[in-house]
């Protein structure tokens, strides 16, 4: 049997502040009504729903400005990260949301890792563009630039591999005379 909540701030996959929802019953009893979450509905919390409701549309209204401004600042612009690599240019670990967050941060944007969309941590080096979901369906995209911590070498061919590739051009300097 499913507890009905009255949630007295945002939930990501579940509804806003000032929503009846309908949730598992530990999930209810275990997160969020220990953490001042949500309150089970009754008569009293019906009532404090419209209050809540009225204020969920001021932060909206707020929120939206915000993302709006952040989008317009930082929509298209290019960031740029270190990584250590070993000397084939593999990276050592990988760049996260929290890593992008930072890597923000540091150039003056505050945005919360919840809003960095990236499916799966960046573990080679390149250019890579992430969207940003801000709150109130703003979106924004940004360049990330994954760079090694020392210059790598170019690979070198072995012996083999040119003994190869020269085996096959002349097999194809010979295709080409027979024709």
């Amino acid at each position: 049997m499913k507890y009905q909540l009255l949630l007295l701030e945002d939930l990501v996959n579940y509804g806003r502040k000032g929503d009846l929802v309908q949730v598992a019953p530990g999930f209810a009893r275990n997160c969020l009504l220990p953490q001042g979450k949500a309150l089970l509905a009754s008569y009293a919390t019906v009532k404090m729903r419209e209050k809540l409701k009225q204020e969920r549309e001021a932060e909206a209204v707020r929120d939206r400005a915000l993302s709006e401004k952040l989008a317009g600042e930082i929509n298209g612009q290019m960031f740029e990260t270190v990584v250590k690599v070993d000397p084939d240019g593999h990276m050592y670990g990988s760049v996260t949301t929290a890593d992008i967050a930072d890597i923000l941060f540091n150039k003056g944007f505050t945005v919360n890792k919840k809003y960095i969309a990236l499916i799966h941590p960046i573990r080679a080096l390149g250019s890579y563009e992430i969207t940003l979901k801000l709150p109130e369906g703003i979106e924004a995209s940004v360049g990330l630039a994954v760079k090694p911590d020392r210059e790598l070498k170019k690979k070198e061919k072995s012996d083999k591999e040119e003994k190869k590739l020269e085996e096959q051009n002349a097999l194809g300097k010979e295709a080409e005379g027979k024709s």
